[in-house]
């Protein structure tokens, strides 16, 4: 996915955090790339290192289309949940996948439908790529 860079940050006991833009919203989450890059687009990868609960970290969206957002101390992530044949789940967002791991199975009615995810800053991260 490509996403606009605005700043990159160190903050007291979080790892760096990004600034970032998309077309669907903002937010600060972890950067695992250069810590001197400047701003403007990149391409990256998302991923989520949090256990996914249904009924705590994810809950049925409130809209539809992909959305980020900050939301108090967590990123809100929206996007469309799919559970994979092997116990896991991917957030489509906005064509990106993310894979996500389970907590519990989720239940039968949430398989393909509008999410979001309230993740902890630190536990949402990017890695930029080359193209």
């Amino acid at each position: 996915m490509l996403i606009e860079l605005v700043k990159v940050a160190e903050f007291p006991g979080s790892p760096w955090l990004a600034d970032v833009r998309t077309s669907f919203g903002h937010a600060a989450v972890g950067w695992c790339g250069d810590r001197a890059a400047e701003p403007g687009e990149y391409p990256v990868e998302w991923t989520i290192d949090e256990d996914i609960v249904w009924g705590q970290n994810a809950k049925p969206a409130v809209g539809t289309g992909p959305g980020l957002r900050t939301g108090g101390h967590c990123v809100v992530l929206r996007g469309k949940l799919s559970p994979t044949e092997d116990g896991a789940a991917l957030l489509d967002f906005d064509g990106t996948n993310i894979l996500l791991d389970l907590a519990h199975p989720l239940p039968e009615d949430v398989a393909n439908t509008w999410v979001e995810l309230f993740i902890e800053h630190n536990k949402v991260s990017l890695y930029p790529y080359a193209l």
